[in-house]
């Protein structure tokens, strides 16, 4: 990036010293309605003609806060094919790996297992968020600066949202609502990478374009942000879904969905049978449940994090993984969109079936959930 468009960015970030605070007593979430969910989970990977190895990446969701996850059922067809188990050390995201020697045609990887999730609710004050004199060591690598390809403009946004350079927990609130005002859902126009770059350019893209934009400006403000993927746990077409995460003292890693938050409130802005008065209340729940942060019990986190190095390792490292990361040969093969309806080819796609022990709501469809029920 050329020192003339760095130096807009440079100035305002050293400017922005943090204000530090003696660190606080953890504020812990409210873990509630967990429903158990089986998850049967297929990749079908089809190599390409003459393929000598075709290796499969398929990350596997760990238990944590908010999830108990059960025991995996994997098998492979037609080749029976024992996967190994290993963990990337940048970030702990953890995957079973398979090896397919001169595979003839498509091979399916299976995955069977339970998971209890649960909503999870921060009732994030942004008032209250403080900033510790040491980072926590197992947060550092989420404070690494996005590289950004216009700086002079990125550096306008931020001034935008904080034109006072202070770290400042209301600060990310209002890189949210940036991001939320600026940015248009795109299922074309898209990067799946969650490209910062392509979020500020475009001014659109898929969850994880408003997400990657939004952490990218969350760690300029001074805050470590993570992208996180998961499964959503109903049928759709695509499974995967990208929510951020930011590291808020004393609420420690707080999950927000912006881009669900935004579908959400255009859809009560435009619903006719609702009165003007019902539909700003509604939509002022929607923001205030955002801003505190929400994870709802029918998304199941699978991995964390940005830009790195798989295990075992690829030939490459991987911006994000979305549902599975596969090679053929040393070569990475093309990651799929299925919410497009003009791509219809494919050389990877999943099949996935979720069976849950009870009924639950869509918080970002029912609008009863706004109203505080479960």
């Amino acid at each position: 990036m050329p020192l003339m468009l760095l130096r807009p960015l440079l100035a305002y970030l050293l400017l922005f010293a943090p204000v530090l605070a003696e660190n606080s007593a953890p504020v812990q979430p409210l873990v509630s309605q967990p429903i158990r969910h089986e998850v049967e989970f297929v990749a079908v990977v089809t190599p390409p003609y003459h393929c000598e190895v075709l290796k499969v990446w398929l990350p596997l969701p760990q238990s944590g806060l908010g999830q108990e996850v059960g025991e995996f059922e994997i098998s492979t067809f037609p080749q029976d094919v024992k996967p190994q188990f290993a963990t990337e050390p940048l970030y702990g995201n953890r995957f079973a790996y398979f090896e397919f020697h001169q595979p003839q045609g498509a091979q399916l990887i299976r995955n069977r297992f339970q998971a209890k999730v649960s909503d999870v609710r921060w009732s994030v004050e942004p008032d209250r968020v403080t900033i510790p004199k040491v980072w926590p060591v197992e947060v550092t690598p989420y404070l690494k600066a996005e590289p950004i390809d216009d700086a002079a403009e990125f550096a306008e946004v931020l001034h935008t949202i904080a034109p006072q350079p202070v770290v400042d927990g209301r600060n990310f609130v209002t890189a949210m609502d940036w991001v939320e005002t600026h940015l248009q859902y795109d299922h074309v126009n898209a990067s799946l990478q969650a490209d910062p770059n392509h979020g500020l350019r475009e001014r659109c893209g898929h969850c994880s374009d408003y997400h990657g934009l939004c952490g990218a400006l969350g760690r300029a403000l001074g805050f470590p942000t993570r992208v996180t993927y998961g499964l959503s746990l109903y049928p759709k077409n695509s499974p995967s879904h990208c929510k951020l995460e930011a590291y808020l003292p004393p609420y420690g890693w707080v999950s927000f969905d912006i881009s669900e938050t935004q579908k959400l409130v255009k859809s009560i802005a435009t619903t006719a049978e609702l009165s003007s008065g019902e539909r700003e209340r509604l939509i002022a729940a929607a923001h205030q449940r955002l801003r505190a942060g929400f994870r709802e019990n029918s998304w199941l986190l699978v991995t964390r994090g940005t830009d790195y190095v798989l295990a075992p390792p690829a030939a490459r490292p991987v911006r994000v993984v979305r549902t599975i990361y596969a090679e053929a040969d040393g070569r990475p093969l093309p990651e799929p969109d299925p919410a497009r309806r003009d791509q219809v080819e494919f050389s990877w796609m999943t099949a996935h079936k979720y069976t849950s022990d009870r009924p639950f709501k869509f918080p970002f469809k029912d609008l009863s959930t706004l109203d505080g029920q479960p």
